[in-house]
């Protein structure tokens, strides 16, 4: 029996697995975090797919307590690093010092690790931060390693960075470029919690209360995990389907709708589909199911997608945003089996 065959046989296994664990995940993080039901999936998806995310929102809405939390539920080290103007790439990564040998007396360097080295990285404000630093993490996110002087040094697996970035006060920033953008598997959105929600909230965090949780995976249960979700089957169907709102971000090429080359720059790259089949595999797992959908794709879209793509100054003036542009696509590409090759736009697409 083949290596792949043998991986096969147990992907239903895991699924069981991976959904029970899911839900104790979910009802640990209740105790901490009220809301953000989507924000929460899609970190554990990223998580299970080797990614890395990128959160933005306003200051107040739990993102360090909810990445510290999802840490202490998966039984991670984790450690925040708050990005500054004088933070420099050696705070990160670790340096190596002089040190005496009291037994020999011969003097050594030795390395001192930084805080890459722990299993879950919160990269607080991660604009705010020159870009010599900015690129020191970018490189270890892509890498999983880093190099001090002539050394390279290995980080810990699994490895999982959640870097902020506030929308808000943009003075004195360091924006991230497009293509360090591209570093990271999902943009995530932290938005504003409903009234129910605030109003829990207000009374949680304003009373005694104490939470107690516990560990649902080990590091190894995770590593074992991500190798699973790469393992779930993907129909050429859902493959196309990826294929097709991804090629139709890129502008001027044939196929693509009149509004994309009115609006955009600039249209996501092969990593795009690569992150909405992961994404999707994961989705399907933590639902039960073996097998992925086009609903599974379409649910990845906005946070592949939004901060891949670029929009021209245009859009911007009308006040269009990233995932208008998303829907639009989602809306004008057919989901059923077929049609998409019978449609003689989508066949320009697919042969360009």
């Amino acid at each position: 029996m083949t290596d792949d065959l043998k991986a096969a046989e147990k992907v239903p296994d895991s699924i069981g697995k991976l959904s029970k664990a899911y839900r104790e995940i979910r009802e640990q993080m209740s105790q901490v975090i009220v809301g953000q039901s989507d924000v929460i999936d899609q970190l554990l998806i990223a998580m299970f797919c080797r990614g890395h995310c990128l959160l933005e929102g306003v200051p107040g809405l739990a993102k360090t307590l909810m990445i510290s939390t999802l840490a202490r539920c998966l039984s991670m080290s984790f450690a925040r690093i708050q990005f500054t103007p004088d933070l420099m790439p050696a705070d990160i990564t670790g340096t190596e010092v002089l040190q005496e040998n009291k037994s020999t007396g011969v003097r050594e360097f030795r390395f001192i690790t930084g805080p890459l080295f722990h299993n879950v990285i919160l990269a607080d404000e991660i604009n705010r931060t020159p870009p010599k630093t900015q690129a020191a993490l970018l490189e270890a996110m892509q890498e999983r390693q880093v190099t001090v002087g002539q050394t390279r040094h290995i980080l810990a697996d699994p490895f999982f960075v959640l870097a902020t970035q506030n929308p808000i006060e943009q003075e004195g920033t360091y924006a991230l470029p497009e293509a360090q953008q591209d570093r990271f598997m999902f943009k995530v959105h932290v938005g504003y919690p409903s009234f129910a929600e605030e109003k829990q909230i207000a009374k949680q965090t304003t009373s005694l209360h104490n939470d107690t949780i516990k560990a649902v995976l080990s590091d190894d249960e995770i590593v074992e995990l991500q190798r699973i979700v790469r393992q779930v089957p993907v129909t050429d169907h859902v493959v196309e389907y990826a294929l097709a709102l991804t090629r139709q971000t890129r502008v001027r090429q044939d196929g693509t709708p009149d509004f994309i080359n009115e609006w955009l720059s600039w249209g996501a790259g092969p990593r795009a589909v690569q992150y909405l089949l992961l994404g999707g595999k994961a989705r399907a797992l933590l639902q039960g199911r073996m097998h992925v959908s086009t609903d599974d794709i379409q649910a990845m879209a906005k946070p592949v997608l939004r901060h891949r793509i670029v929009l021209n100054f245009a859009a911007e003036s009308e006040g269009i945003t990233p995932d208008r542009v998303i829907d639009r696509l989602i809306e004008g590409t057919p989901a059923k089996e077929g049609e998409l090759s019978r449609d003689p736009r989508f066949q320009k697409i697919f042969a360009a």
